[in-house]
């Protein structure tokens, strides 16, 4: 199968600023979906976070526009705002090419008034998490009466978060001839009835690869009840990696899990349901920074999450459904890179590695626990530290400022500074651990764009 973008009927403009963004070869969901997307058909794809499937579906969306006519003409509906941001992003980048194009995003977590503002001013495409999709339907702030494609990105998680009725609400407040688009990483029988509801003939895609050991190497370890998080600790200290997330069923068994790392000197952060939406916030910034090397987390709380080099996945408990467990290891070895995956299970939990090995189609390889050493006083540092500035996107800072204060008269050279995260009212900024004295006296003691700005270390 050619792979080149330029065997697909797009506009030379868009192709010309695919291959300024670096896109020449389809990956696999690209080449398998866009043909049908451009071409107006329902979809089902099978397809994860980091496989290229924004722009699957976003090329098609932004194709389709007629940017002269300021209505809301395509909606994508995300679990997370993590993700719904993530997309939104993508989607502007892929629409450099065309002019004029207004996407926005509306979320939870975020005031409501501003967001009616921009919808005022008018959309192309709105990308949005449920839940404030459905408000701004019910208060008449958003109109769908003109929208000529809806995608469903990672369908299976917002319906593991029981937002079935919303998407059905505002689903049926688009025109019956839309075309829909249902991405999802599984395949559960709720997507079938999904999809059954709300498409008409969709082509259905598939090609989710299972992860072989050149890219993932797995390990198992059956411990003995209570000796989980000992052995979690031995783990990190054996392979050192420096991003890890380590997969809890339950807010409470992470919330357990990341004290007890805690107390063992290994700094690590918990992302579940429970935590405030800037608490959110601030655990994904300093886990994608680099800040913190251990992230704890449950399966809903975790989608949306697209950590760049994620070194390893440990499952603390197996999951029962062997395609979760493929899913969770999914999230490392990406892009070339090798991951590895380490799951700890109980002798009652055997069926489980049963399950896998079935659904792999062939064994997997228990390892000894012996070989595993925790050393006294054993402790993982992050090689970045975030610093915190009081001024963000509504103060016009950007990360050129930011990255501009730091580097003025060479005070710190940009290899120590790492990624800058913008938002409304504060920005982060990952600088290298030896570094962050200096780096925090410059951004106190200088300016930022002619103005002082507060800035703080987090720990």
């Amino acid at each position: 199968m050619q792979t080149n973008f330029s065997i697909l009927q797009l506009a030379p403009a868009i192709l010309a600023n695919l291959e300024s963004l670096g896109y020449l070869q389809m990956t696999p969901i690209q080449a398998e979906g866009l043909p049908h997307v451009l071409a107006g058909r329902d979809l089902i794809a099978k397809a994860k976070t980091g496989s290229g499937k924004t722009v699957a579906f976003g090329l098609g969306l932004i194709e389709g526009l007629n940017q002269a006519h300021f209505a809301v003409q395509a909606l994508v509906l995300c679990p997370t705002r993590e993700l719904a941001d993530q997309v939104a992003k993508e989607l502007r980048r892929l629409a450099r090419a065309s002019a004029n194009t207004k996407i926005i995003t509306l979320c939870g977590g975020a005031p409501f008034g501003p967001q009616v503002g921009s919808l005022e001013h008018g959309a192309h495409i709105v990308v949005g998490t449920p839940g404030r999709l459905l408000k701004h339907l019910q208060k008449g702030t958003l109109t769908l009466g003109q929208v000529r494609a809806v995608v469903l990105d990672e369908a299976d998680r917002m319906l593991d978060m029981g937002f079935y009725e919303d998407m059905a609400t505002i689903l049926s407040a688009t025109p019956p001839q839309r075309q829909t688009l249902l991405f999802s990483a599984t395949y559960p029988d709720t997507i079938r009835q999904l999809s059954g509801a709300f498409q008409r003939d969709p082509v259905e895609v598939s090609v989710e690869a299972q992860h072989g050991e050149r890219q993932i190497s797995q390990h198992f370890y059956e411990v003995e009840k209570g000796q989980r998080t000992k052995t979690l600790a031995a783990i990190l200290a054996q392979f050192r990696p420096v991003s890890t997330v380590v997969f809890c069923h339950t807010k409470q068994q992470c919330q357990e899990v990341t004290e007890e790392l805690q107390l063992r000197g290994i700094q690590a952060l918990a992302l579940h349901g429970d935590l405030e939406q800037k608490e959110r916030d601030l655990v994904l910034v300093r886990f994608a920074n680099r800040s913190v090397p251990v992230l704890v987390a449950t399966d809903v709380a975790s989608r949306g999450l697209d950590i760049k080099e994620l070194e390893a996945v440990i499952n603390f408990e197996l999951p029962r459904d062997p395609e979760i467990y493929i899913h969770r290891i999914g999230r490392t070895g990406r892009a070339g890179n090798k991951g590895q995956a380490f799951s700890l299970f109980i002798p009652s939990e055997a069926y489980r590695v049963t399950a896998i090995e079935a659904y792999l189609g062939s064994k997997v390889t228990l390892e000894e626990l012996r070989s595993l050493n925790l050393p006294e006083g054993f402790s993982l540092t992050p090689p970045m530290v975030t610093l915190c500035i009081d001024g963000g996107r509504k103060e016009k800072v950007r990360p050129g400022d930011i990255l501009g204060a730091l580097t003025a008269d060479e005070a710190i050279t940009s290899e120590r500074v790492g990624k800058i995260d913008i938002f409304d009212h504060v920005a982060y900024v990952a600088i290298d651990r030896n570094v962050r004295k200096k780096a925090l006296r410059v951004l106190t003691e200088g300016k930022i764009k002619g103005r002082r700005f507060r800035a703080r270390a987090i720990h």
